[in-house]
């Protein structure tokens, strides 16, 4: 989590005002420092290291956007930013999917082989 709240790394531009959930493939397993998140498809394995990014993960399903997600966490304005990218990195490695069809992911993972193809 440190890598994805850090200003140094910068993912792909990730748009808050879209609808975003976790991947179906992905679980993730609570910890005490925040969470792991695992895809199955990909063999992924991140570690979210602040709870409040692991409360709007869990609920970007349950608003229609990712703004009104971190909103509804408690992200101030100050650190929406940080979010952003740590939302843009996790939805970069396909642990989170846009629900809006004009944003969706084009790739599938194979599941004879849990290897990514784009469509």
């Amino acid at each position: 989590m440190r890598r994805l709240l850090s200003a140094g790394h910068h993912p792909v531009p990730f748009d808050l005002d879209s609808g975003w959930r976790l991947h179906e493939s992905v679980s993730l397993r609570p910890e005490p420092f925040g969470a792991l998140a695992y895809h199955f498809g990909t063999r992924r394995l991140s570690f979210l290291k602040d709870l409040t990014l692991l409360e709007v993960v869990r609920t970007l399903a349950d608003h229609p956007t990712a703004r009104q997600a971190c909103t509804a966490a408690g992200v101030d304005t100050a650190r929406l930013p940080a979010f952003t990218a740590a939302l843009g990195t996790l939805a970069e490695s396909h642990m989170i999917t846009a629900t809006d069809p004009t944003t969706t992911d084009t790739t599938t993972t194979d599941p004879t082989t849990c290897e990514r193809t784009s469509r």
